[in-house]
């Protein structure tokens, strides 16, 4: 991925290189705890990776509602229980204790109910007052429709957060006259102005031009749109999977979304043209305004998180570290044969933390800390001359291991 800077030793001369460093990772998809639900991993699968999170098998696409909650890390994501390809779509729930190594849970969201029976797409997780853990999602109701729904824990004791129950108030937020509503999803996570009215986005497109549509609430049942969406953009289409949250000026810690610090700038994420596209600003909470210092493909700026693969990305506060997180979709470029014929299809990016660099004109992205414990072996060399052409085999190791 380009925007990575992985951590390996080398000298490089013209032709000549002194030394190579190569890290072995271990596999991290399954946890080694013996007191937990746990799922084998299929035996003849070489190119299943042991670094990136992957469910056992089936269709995976975009990271929900990724969270830290009494001690533990949640991440929900859309999957297919059925197959390798895109379709009846549920929310998957998987937790670790270290966003290294996981355990798959029971399916948290199924699209069962009127107002989500197409299927439950993307959304976020929002903390209310009290720390108590709400989801939004947005519902498929029909092939051109979709509302917005809320769901919360069954049991606030249970740190794994196994059982959730949908809102009997569902749909909460539905589109209005003149919107289009089969371009009308993905709610952010939501977060509290001083007035103590809650705020959130939804994802939206007018007359094939993005937006994110701005709704407020005070009990987070009963919502209001604003007049205005919080920004849109003349130069792009759908807005998906759109994210909105605070940088620290800093550049030494994550923000709550929630943070009213007035020494902070405000990153607003969208997905679109298969790439996730941000723009930094200014966002005054008492107006509900935000500034954009450059806008979407303005004047040449094309600011993204990566500029490969990765999509449909989602961030969220780590409380415990004080840091921002960033998961992506990873799609992957296998045929749909392939997918069928392997069982399974899509990867999440490892998790970043996120910053705003010296400058205030861009992010920056680090590996979060934890993945290094994925480190095992040094393979190393030194002293061999590179040729044109010219292979040269590391022997001991496999690619999915470099």
């Amino acid at each position: 991925m380009t925007d990575l800077k992985l951590k390996v030793t080398m000298d490089l001369s013209v032709v000549l290189v002194v030394g190579f460093c190569f890290v072995l990772l271990g596999n991290g998809v399954q946890s080694d705890r013996d007191d937990k639900k746990l799922q084998s991993l299929p035996q003849d699968q070489p190119y299943r990776t042991g670094y990136h999170f992957q469910p056992p098998k089936n269709w995976m696409n975009d990271p929900n509602g990724p969270m830290y909650y009494k001690g533990v890390y949640h991440l929900f994501y859309q999957y297919n229980p059925y197959a390798a390809v895109w379709g009846a779509i549920t929310w998957a729930h998987s937790i670790s204790y270290d966003l290294v190594n996981w355990i798959h849970l029971d399916i948290a969201l199924s699209p069962d109910d009127p107002f989500d029976i197409n299927g439950c797409w993307s959304g976020s997780t929002t903390f209310l007052s009290g720390g108590k853990p709400v989801i939004l999602y947005t519902g498929g109701v029909t092939m051109n429709r979709q509302v917005q729904n809320l769901a919360e824990p069954k049991n606030l004791s249970d740190p794994m957060l196994r059982e959730w129950v949908k809102s009997s108030h569902n749909p909460i937020i539905t589109h209005v006259d003149g919107m289009d509503s089969e371009n009308f999803r993905d709610p952010t996570t939501a977060w509290q102005g001083p007035d103590g009215l809650w705020r959130v986005l939804v994802g939206n497109e007018m007359n094939s031009h993005g937006r994110a549509l701005l709704y407020r609430s005070r009990d987070f049942v009963t919502w209001t749109q604003s007049k205005e969406p919080i920004h849109s953009s003349t130069r792009t289409g759908m807005w998906e999977c759109p994210d909105f949250y605070p940088v620290s000026l800093d550049g030494k810690n994550g923000v709550d979304t929630s943070s009213l610090d007035k020494f902070t700038k405000h990153v607003l994420k969208a997905s679109f043209d298969s790439s996730d596209h941000y723009v930094l600003g200014n966002y005054t909470a008492v107006t509900d305004n935000f500034s954009v210092d450059t806008d979407f493909l303005e004047n040449g700026s094309d600011l993204r998180y990566d500029y490969g693969n990765f999509y449909a990305s989602k961030t969220f506060f780590d409380s415990a570290k004080k840091r921002r997180i960033l998961w992506a979709w990873i799609q992957e470029s296998d045929s749909t044969t392939d997918d069928i014929k392997k069982d399974w299809s899509g990867l999440q990016s490892f998790p970043r933390s996120i910053l705003l660099s010296k400058t205030g004109k861009q992010l920056i992205q680090w590996p979060v800390e934890e993945i290094e414990k994925q480190r095992t072996v040094n393979v190393s060399f030194k002293n061999k001359e590179l040729k044109g052409g010219s292979v040269l085999e590391i022997s001991g190791i496999t690619a999915s291991q470099v």
